[in-house]
């Protein structure tokens, strides 16, 4: 069994997702996708949901190194909405599948991990107690998972503007007038 076989059965969920659309993924539509038996899925996987948080915490530490690398926190933002904004055809297959709430759970675990390596690394909100960093944390990664769940061809157009704008309510806060 070749040392990749969690990628090739990740690839096999991926196509029946994308090419095929299916909405009710099983693990017998994934075996017969990539020619295993199901002892073999099961080897490397306890079920469906462990092989979305697999394939959704992979695909994060990617993005996590990406943004990371930036050299200033907008920077790394506008990285951050990229990945993700390529993420999407991916995950509006994902959330018409029986595994929606799996996903979206993951997806905000994700998303708010993001948030608090990045504002532990540039120390926001220092002055805060650790219950109102967890409400932030919260309130920011369900802000920008509502922005991409709601995204358009014209945000991407927009994609700086956006980016800028986030910045700026996450570092500096953007008082009411």
């Amino acid at each position: 069994m070749p040392n990749d076989m969690k990628e090739t059965i990740a690839k096999a969920m991926l196509t029946l997702l994308m090419e095929r659309h299916v909405k009710k993924l099983t693990v017998k539509d994934i075996v017969e996708q990539c020619h295993i038996t199901r002892q073999a899925f099961y080897y490397h996987f306890e079920g469906i949901p462990e092989l979305i948080r697999w394939m959704v915490e992979g695909y994060f530490e990617q993005v996590l190194q990406n943004v990371m690398a930036q050299e200033s926190m907008e920077e790394g933002l506008r990285c951050f909405f990229v990945m993700a904004i390529n993420a999407i055809p991916y995950l509006e297959q994902g959330m018409d599948s029986n595994y929606r709430d799996d996903l979206e759970r993951l997806l905000r675990q994700c998303f708010q991990r993001f948030f608090a390596l990045g504002l532990e690394k540039k120390h926001y909100y220092a002055n805060c107690t650790g219950s109102e960093i967890k409400v932030i944390l919260r309130y920011h990664s369900r802000a920008v998972l509502g922005l991409l769940q709601e995204w358009t061809k014209e945000d991407t157009d927009q994609l700086d503007q956006i980016v800028h704008t986030v910045y700026r309510l996450i570092a500096e806060g953007i008082p009411p007038k």
